[in-house]
């Protein structure tokens, strides 16, 4: 069986390995002498005096590398970068922020001030290139209210991500009380142009949530802010400050479609699912399985997907006798914070079908393809058919593990965890689920 877990590591790594973002760049930003064209959106850079890059998440580093290359030297651009670290080289022009994730410090507190304070100066005369990426709700954030300060946003931060709400329900909250989110950098830009690019790590339909939607017209209301807040027992969770603030009833309606700031702003996917799965399906088949991609269970139950996508698994299998089988899915599963312990939603999903799949020739990944699983230093874990016996054999508990929120911990007493480092981008989890005939 320890041969499955490897080739579930490997498929993993070489997913990951062929998501070549400033090539993707390339591709989907196409240039044309001073003319950039972007779907049906098409830039004369000598149109403008000033280019400003604003950057921001995990793939912020990669980006801007993409974008420096298409330019080529020719057009002088400056702006901000928020990533969660330094890059390896600094483009000419920008200030770099190392914000703080997946709670923000006071470099996301700087880096707002500073992309707001750029803005302030742009025009007409000015186009905006915003470069967005998963983690940029946590790397760049100001609260609109200025009572509030940066332990209040922290405290707001950590009650939203432990919560187990869907990733649209926390950011309904962090648009409503930031002054960058919930399109409000497409309003702080005035009457420049603006393109935002994106790699997504937020279901399809649902772009406004990436790094929050600081860019986009904001669909959710002050009315889905207190529904959030009641649903999920926010109330005792929440600062002070905001509590006082929600009381006024002060806070502002963020904008929305049809407002002036969107009407020379234009949107577009540089990295979506497609790209994820793509490179998973082309590995899990290299390596001789019959492999399906769903991605049903996105924002469902850790428990819950995790049967889910094994009966799927145990579908393909009983349809494909003889062979080989692999289901591939992505997307967030809902893994709220019950306990103490050290890790994530990926190796929760994993720890969840430990039981389900012992002494079957099955094996189980599930990881961040950004490299981080909550807490942990690892990406995620992998398992096989005979994870709960050596569990069990060095006195390790996966139900309890489970219910304290220490699925880390079990995985890493057994060597299992994944562990990649940051990969400079970010699209989303991968799960890998692997079977013999």
């Amino acid at each position: 069986m320890a041969e499955l877990k490897q080739l579930a590591r490997r498929i993993f790594q070489e997913t990951i390995s062929a998501i070549d973002i400033p090539a993707a760049m390339q591709r989907k930003l196409r240039r044309e002498g001073t003319v950039l064209r972007l779907n049906d959106a098409a830039v004369d850079l000598r149109a403008f005096a000033k280019v400003r890059v604003i950057a921001i998440g995990k793939a912020a580093h990669a980006m801007v590398e993409g974008f420096e290359s298409l330019l080529d030297g020719e057009f002088r651009f400056e702006g901000i970068v928020s990533a969660p670290a330094p890059p390896a080289r600094a483009a000419e022009g920008m200030k770099y922020f190392v914000g703080g994730h997946p709670t923000p410090d006071e470099q996301s507190w700087k880096a707002a001030e500073a992309i707001l304070a750029s803005l302030k100066e742009c025009d007409e005369k000015t186009v905006v290139f915003f470069l967005l990426s998963g983690g940029g709700s946590a790397l760049v954030e100001l609260p609109i209210d200025p009572r509030q300060t940066l332990e209040d946003v922290r405290k707001l931060h950590r009650a939203l991500v432990t919560c187990g709400a869907p990733i649209d329900a926390m950011n309904a909250v962090r648009k409503h009380v930031s002054a960058v989110k919930g399109g409000r950098l497409a309003v702080a830009a005035g009457q420049a142009a603006k393109l935002t690019l994106a790699v997504s790590d937020v279901p399809v339909g649902k772009e406004s949530a990436l790094a929050s939607g600081p860019t986009l017209p904001d669909p959710t209301t002050i009315a889905d802010v207190r529904r959030v807040i009641e649903e999920y027992s926010l109330q005792e969770k929440l600062p002070a400050a905001l509590l006082r603030w929600l009381g006024e009833q002060k806070m502002p309606e963020t904008p929305k479609e049809g407002d002036a700031a969107f009407c020379n702003s234009h949107f577009s996917l540089l990295l979506g699912l497609d790209d994820l799965f793509h490179p998973a399906h082309h590995a899990t088949e290299a390596k001789g399985f019959l492999a399906c991609c769903d991605n049903t269970t996105d924002d469902w139950p850790v428990e819950k997907a995790a049967e889910f996508l094994l009966q799927q698994l145990e579908d393909v299998r009983r349809a494909n006798p003889g062979q080989r089988v692999a289901v591939i899915a992505d997307g967030e599963v809902s893994s709220p914070v019950k306990g103490k312990g050290i890790g994530g939603r990926n190796a929760a999903f994993v720890l969840a079908c430990v039981k389900n799949i012992s002494g079957k020739q099955i094996a189980v990944l599930s990881a961040g393809t950004d490299g981080v699983d909550g807490n942990s230093p690892a990406a995620g874990a992998v398992a096989d058919g005979e994870t709960l016996e050596r569990g069990r054999a060095i006195g390790l508990n996966a139900r309890y593990m489970f219910r304290e929120s220490d699925s880390y911990s079990y995985f890493a007493r057994l060597g299992d965890t994944i562990v990649t480092g940051p990969t400079g981008n970010n699209m989303r989890d991968l799960r890998i689920l692997l079977a013999e005939p």
